[in-house]
Parts: structure tokens; sequence; C-alpha cells
């Protein structure tokens, strides 16, 4: 079966430390799903390339065309992996932005979706901002988050044992996420702007 994996990565630098967070869980889900038998597809969001086209959504309630693209990449795909920096001890506003958007929009775009969400901070004392803020809205959104939760502090990428242990917590999120996405029907294309079958008004009242 081929499986769309969507990738929303908040980060606000090239190189980011987010996007590589981002990259890692994407490509060990897709090792998973592919072991599983599946094809898969990854296509990657960087949230600061729509800044502007969120705002202007914000404001007009329509998006612009690259916007609506990636919204439509996010509720067409079979699962979503979304990492956002911390910024202030919290997820990111042009993040969290994103995802408003995106329920003003279609609030039932996230809702039974497996979704594997991840953080990077200056420091590990942040790291339950994951289960504060980023777990909530998710639930909230109706997405289905898998248990494990991946949260990479600078000392996360250096030193003796440590990545071998953020590979480890990579892996168990990736394998749950795995195993949600593989529970469910391959989900088709969506388009925002639809018109709404007849029927389907008339039906409804």
């Amino acid at each position: 079966m081929k499986r769309t994996i969507a990738v929303v990565s908040a980060g606000l630098r090239r190189p980011s430390s987010t996007r590589l967070l981002a990259d890692r869980l994407a490509a060990s889900a897709e090792r998973e799903l592919r072991e599983s038998g599946d094809e898969v597809e990854t296509r990657v969001i960087e949230v600061r390339e729509h800044g502007h086209d969120l705002v202007d959504n914000l404001v007009s309630g329509y998006p612009g065309s690259k916007l609506q693209d990636a919204l439509e990449t996010v509720i067409g795909a079979d699962g979503l992996i979304a990492v956002t920096p911390t910024l202030a001890a919290t997820n990111s506003g042009l993040f969290k932005t994103f995802f408003e958007v995106l329920d003003l929009l279609d609030d039932h775009a996230l809702a039974d979706k497996p979704v594997l969400i991840g953080a990077t901070g200056g420091t590990a004392r942040h790291s339950l901002m994951l289960e504060n803020a980023v777990r909530p809205l998710f639930t909230y959104l109706r997405g289905v988050v898998v248990p494990t939760s991946v949260f990479a502090a600078p000392e996360d990428w250096g030193g003796a044992a440590a990545p071998d242990l953020l590979a480890q917590r990579i892996d168990r999120a990736a394998a749950q996420f795995a195993t949600e996405i593989g529970r469910r029907g391959a989900r088709g294309a969506h388009d925002l702007f639809a018109p709404t079958p007849f029927a389907d008004l008339l039906g409804g009242g």
C-alpha cells in the first residue's frame, strides 16, 4: 500500500536542528513502514516559508496557492510528523498558527490521523513542553498522538552516549507511528475548496 507522510517543521533558520530532528523522525518512520511492505512518500513543509501567507489567511480567510498546497498535503497524508522549536518555554507561534489556520479551513483535517510530535530546545528542562503544549494541541484537533514524543536539546546531539539515546527515542516513536498508520486505510488527495455535492447539501437539511 502506498503511504504518504506529511512532515511539518517550524524551524526558523537554515540549517535548523528542528529540521534535522524532523528528517530523522521521517527516515525512521519510512524504514518502519517499508519493512511492513508499504511504499512511502514523504512531503516536507517548512512553516517559515509560509509565514506571510499564514497572516494573510487569518485576515482574509483564504490561503494563497502555496499555503493551500501545504495544507492539503497535511490533510491528505496518512500520518503527520510535527516538529517545533521551543520559544519562551512553549511551541513557536508560527507552528501554532499553521495548525490554527488548518483547523479554521477544515475542522476535520486531523481527525483520526496518526501524529508524531517532536521539539528542539536550548535546554532539556523544557522537554515537558511537548506534553504541556504540543500534545494538547493535537488532541484538541482530534489527531491520534503516539505515546512517545521526542525532544532534542543540544546535549542530545553530542557526547559519547547521547546520539544513541536520541536514536532509540526516535526509533521507538517512529515504530508507534508506523503501527498507527498501518491500522488505517490509505487516504486520498484532498481539495479544501471542492464544492459540496448537491445531494449532501439536501441531506444536511
